[in-house]
């Protein structure tokens, strides 16, 4: 079965595509685990080579999100490392976002060196399956003051403060305090930044200071196609770099990890900071670049 959705789009329905049977339900959808893009797009799109088609068919994304009423799917999502630049790897992917664009195919990226589908693909999906319902029950009124937003909502936090019960990263950063009262950090505070770039993705850094000096860093890339996370996809990414801090936090005891030096991170802050002027609403962080 085909379903071509509002926009034009030609994509098959789950779970008749592969007959796998959904990993979650949640906020009236369906998850399903990952399929290859051949799976997901009935045939060659109008406009595609038999060489891009052959290719990207064959690439896959980690999870598939489809409407629990009628399957069609709603986005595809994929979680792992950005493909280094050059690589064959690089040009598959291009091929594949290429076919994606041109089928409707909506496509939720995250580019991390630490997250991965198996141990964060469902809560990440769950979490802006959430968001998304709670934008669309709480639209603005154009008379009256903003609604709160999905992540700035208040409540008690895991460690018993109050604060907000949506900030992913909630947990990494109670796990920083305990590490510092017990003397395996310098610093209690995962600090961060996101960044919108025009025409492109967004991007959150999280750091802590681990010895002095020096830093766990992490920066993911959140890319959105044809697809909306239902919050700032820049805040999430900066929430989810924390969920990364969180990670390797949990390591700290098993290997000595990869430290970035205070200045040489402040050195990427300052040349983003100079970049201002290709980002949506500027540089918000210069409070991080003063002496």
């Amino acid at each position: 079965m085909t379903i071509i959705g509002d926009e034009g789009r030609l994509l098959r329905a789950l779970p008749l595509a592969g007959g796998r049977a959904p990993l979650l339900h949640r906020a009236g959808h369906q998850v399903y685990p990952a399929h290859r893009l051949g799976e997901l797009v009935p045939g060659r799109p109008p406009g595609i080579t038999g060489n891009q088609w052959s290719t990207a068919s064959r690439e896959g994304y980690d999870l598939v999100i489809c409407s629990g009423d009628t399957g069609q799917i709603v986005a595809a999502v994929e979680i792992g490392p950005a493909v280094p630049g050059g690589s064959p790897a690089q040009r598959a992917e291009r091929m594949k976002a290429t076919v994606a664009a041109a089928a409707g195919l909506p496509v939720l990226r995250v580019e991390s060196s630490t997250l991965r589908p198996a141990d964060h693909g469902r809560r990440l999906v769950e979490y802006v399956l959430d968001a998304r319902g709670y934008a669309a029950a709480t639209p603005p009124d154009p008379e009256g003051p903003a609604p709160t937003g999905f992540r700035e909502i208040l409540g008690r936090l895991p460690d018993g403060r109050t604060g907000h019960v949506n900030d992913l990263g909630a947990l990494a950063r109670a796990a920083a305090v305990e590490a510092y009262v017990s003397r395996g950090l310098v610093d209690p505070i995962v600090r961060g930044l996101h960044v919108q770039w025009s025409g492109g993705p967004a991007e959150g850094w999280s750091w802590v200071e681990v010895r002095p000096g020096r830093c766990l860093v992490e920066r993911v890339t959140v890319r959105e196609h044809g697809f909306s996370c239902g919050i700032d996809s820049a805040q999430l990414a900066e929430d989810l770099a924390a969920v990364a801090i969180g990670e390797r936090l949990r390591d700290l005891d098993d290997a000595e990890p990869e430290f970035v030096g205070r200045d040489a991170l402040r050195a990427d802050i300052l040349a983003l900071q100079a970049r201002r002027d290709e980002l949506v609403g500027g540089f918000a962080f210069d409070h991080l670049c003063a002496d």
